[in-house]
């Protein structure tokens, strides 16, 4: 279980590859983007409000919930980016066998690769905060929606990262491995229009995240991200000794 030499390895790789730092940018840019446009609505919403709609001017309405909203869409795009990588280039590179050699656990070597990507998802997120600063100086948005919101982002962002990990380790073309982890996660994104079967709906990675961005959190969707994590990080591992094995 000692991931921590994997990890350090990946954090390394990440912040000296110009691929980290123009996903935090374009993600950066466009929900700041989002934001401000969901604020300028407030804002003039708010002056040229009439007494019968005083009652619908709620920050949390007019921008915690959309915004949140199209950070998860924004993450649909952005977390192939990052997960392309962790095995794909160690299998381009012949690395992967040497990776084998050292002393450490396939646990250990997916952990470490795992919770870099999400320390990168971390980085980014926190960037975020900013505006939630302003929302907290301009007015009065409700701290429950923010928690359940930002828990349902980081759950969906495990999420993302695991089954990008699980194709990562099936390819040596980062490009290949981005499209096609990005295909997987938009088919269980689009899965709850299939109209009325409540089996595909629950399968749905965007039908669990809404009661977060509406600032309930029920531990049926957080069971629902766990399980999906650990499924796809599982599969990833059968992945890894199989390769071990046949090399």
């Amino acid at each position: 279980m000692n991931f921590w030499p994997v990890y350090k390895k990946e954090i390394r790789s990440y912040f000296t590859s110009p691929i980290a730092y123009v996903v935090m940018l374009v993600f950066l840019i466009l929900t700041g983007v989002f934001f401000m446009v969901f604020m300028s609505d407030f804002n003039y919403a708010s002056m040229n409000q009439s007494p019968y709609e005083s009652n619908n001017l709620n920050i949390t309405y007019r921008v915690v919930r959309p915004l949140l909203g199209n950070m998860s869409v924004i993450l649909l795009f952005a977390m192939p980016l990052v997960t392309m990588k962790p095995f794909a280039e160690e299998r381009r590179t012949g690395t992967m066998e040497l990776l084998f050699t050292y002393p450490l656990s396939d646990l250990a070597i997916l952990l470490g690769k795992f919770l870099a990507a999400f320390t990168l998802f971390l980085v980014m997120l926190a960037s975020t905060l900013l505006y939630v600063f302003f929302m907290f100086l301009y007015s009065s948005p409700e701290p429950g929606t923010l928690i359940s919101g930002y828990l349902g982002i980081l759950l969906m962002a495990a999420a993302f990262i695991s089954i990008g990990l699980f194709v990562s380790s099936l390819t040596e073309n980062q490009i290949i491995a981005a499209v096609t982890t990005f295909g997987a996660l938009l088919l269980f994104w689009i899965i709850q229009w299939t109209g009325t079967n409540q089996v595909l709906r629950q399968l749905s990675i965007l039908e669990h995240f809404n009661n977060f961005a509406e600032g309930i959190i029920d531990t049926r969707d957080i069971v629902y991200y766990l399980s999906f994590m650990i499924l796809w990080l599982f599969v990833t591992l059968r992945v890894l000794e199989s390769k071990k094995w046949r090399g």
